[in-house]
């Protein structure tokens, strides 16, 4: 199913923002971030995200498209359960260049990078939480999804799910969300790309 973003709920929402069915563009505000802990010591819950409520089982996905420059820009998508539980995937530029980023957070943050591919100034994310588990996924077009993430994430009866984008050293950063929809959780083999 494919959401209006103006049927969305701001968690900090962006001074310049626009939307309607097809697309959401927002521009950072200055440093924000969402992160908890882990070798910083911060807590930081100031990033921007446009929440839409899902199911205890789902797959999402978004394209997102930006020009990534300064340390720690990212933009993606986000679910959460409350503050100290949740998941961030999409971009983030560090050490010199973009990178696909994932952060899970269960009372602490952990973070990961990867580069399947390079070209992340356009691209598409997915991921599937079923039965405690969360699969995220990352692509160039739209078709063939590569495994960013398997990982454990805690089981709820429900959670909130949408795009989001922060910029810790700075604001400024402007993304456009487009092509959003939620439905029941794919199925597929782990190593099936479709």
């Amino acid at each position: 199913m494919r959401f209006n973003f103006n049927d969305g709920t701001w968690l900090n929402e962006p001074a310049n923002w626009r939307a309607d069915e097809a697309a959401l563009t927002l521009t950072t505000d200055e440093k924000t971030d969402f992160w908890r802990e882990t070798h910083y010591g911060f807590t930081r819950d100031s990033g921007h995200f446009l929440t839409f409520p899902t199911t205890e089982s789902f797959t999402a996905q978004i394209r997102v498209q930006g020009e990534f420059r300064t340390l720690y820009d990212q933009a993606g998508l986000m679910v959460r359960i409350d503050e100290r539980r949740w998941v961030k995937s999409g971009v983030e530029f560090t050490d010199g260049e973009p990178f696909l980023s994932t952060v899970v957070t269960d009372g602490k943050s952990d973070w990961s990078v990867a580069q399947p591919f390079r070209e992340l100034e356009d691209f598409h994310i997915r991921v599937t939480i079923k039965n405690g588990a969360m699969r995220i996924q990352a692509s160039r077009d739209g078709s063939v999804w590569p495994l960013l993430r398997l990982a454990p994430f805690p089981a709820a009866t429900r959670y909130e799910v949408g795009p989001t984008a922060c910029t810790p050293e700075r604001s400024g950063l402007r993304v456009q969300f487009s092509e959003f929809s939620v439905g029941p959780a794919i199925t597929t083999g782990l190593h099936d790309l479709s």
